[in-house]
């Protein structure tokens, strides 16, 4: 592909840059929630050895970071690249983009080059995630798929690239989207929600989704404590769920309870909050008419810690 000047800018609403530069590749760092992992193996020789025979052919994507560049698309032609001895990758700048464009950048490029189905597992947690939420607007997306595939291929018919209309913001569009059940669109956006080291034992299959998604209830602190005793110990559904159950509203448990749990022991079940009933006749008579329910319960309240109290002031004399 020649790095000629593309008219890509007016696609989007942003004030965008499209020539291409060369940009050395020292100055140019990895987008800071990247959530995709780079080619190894045979993948990433392959692109070696290309890269070295014919160039870097179709120019990644930046935008300007501090005193260099961080990577929207082609983070792995920058890899390449540094291995395969280039000092410079051409680039187009992109600037003025909100954080929420520059994101679906990154997740756009992904799912184009790789597939939805060839992702890691917390891979497609995060994509499902992203999809689900509201912060990307349908016609932008459109837009960023119809300029990778320019990027590409120049000629090609970008009229024919257009994917679903509709608003994708509920768990059945996404998952028709993507192939899944309502389901599976529910427990991958779980699973984004632990921790990255959680993420990668899920991705390993050391943690089970099911597990996974068990333990995304629960805090960042409590996730990091499990992981650490994932190490020695294995998370499975039952322990996951008994986890889950012995955390309070916040989603924390005691740090010291959890690897005591996970190395056989007991983790006591959290008592039940006790209910009382007060019948009607008890507290109505003490009310004028038409008090509000907010200030009967405000006085009610009051008076038991003032009887209490009370109490114990007489029982101390």
């Amino acid at each position: 592909m020649n790095t000629a000047q593309f008219d890509l800018g007016a696609m989007l609403s942003t004030p965008q840059q499209t020539a291409v530069q060369q940009i050395p590749c020292d100055q140019l760092h990895p987008y800071h929630n990247h959530k995709f992992e780079l080619y190894t193996g045979e993948r990433l020789e392959d692109m070696i050895e290309s890269i070295r025979e014919n160039g870097v052919l179709s120019p990644i994507i930046v935008q300007p970071d501090g005193d260099g560049y961080e990577i929207l698309i082609g983070h792995n032609r920058w890899n390449a690249s540094k291995l395969a001895g280039l000092l410079t990758v051409p680039a187009i700048i992109k600037t003025g983009l909100s954080e929420d464009e520059a994101l679906l950048y990154t997740i756009e490029s992904n799912l184009h080059q790789r597939g939805f189905d060839n992702l890691r597992i917390s891979e497609q947690a995060a994509v499902v995630a992203l999809r689900h939420s509201e912060m990307f607007s349908q016609g932008k997306r459109n837009d960023i798929i119809r300029e990778l595939a320019l990027l590409e291929n120049p000629d090609a018919d970008v009229s024919t690239l257009t994917p679903m209309e509709s608003k994708l913001d509920s768990g059945k569009a996404v998952g028709a989207e993507y192939g899944l059940c309502k389901a599976s669109v529910i427990r991958l956006i779980r699973i984004d929600k632990l921790i990255d080291e959680l993420k990668a034992l899920v991705d390993s299959g050391d943690i089970a989704i099911r597990a996974g998604v068990e333990l995304s209830f629960l805090s960042k602190e409590t996730q990091a404590i499990i992981a650490k005793c994932a190490e020695d110990s294995k998370i499975d559904m039952k322990n996951a769920k008994k986890l889950r159950e012995a955390a309070d509203s916040e989603g924390n448990i005691a740090p010291d309870t959890v690897p005591a749990f996970l190395n056989g022991e007991d983790i006591p079940k959290k008592p039940k909050p006790k209910s009382v009933k007060i019948s009607n006749a008890a507290y109505t008579k003490y009310f004028r008419k038409g008090v509000k329910a907010k200030e009967i319960s405000e006085t009610i309240e009051k008076a038991l810690a003032f009887y209490f109290a009370n109490m114990e002031g007489n029982n101390n004399d």
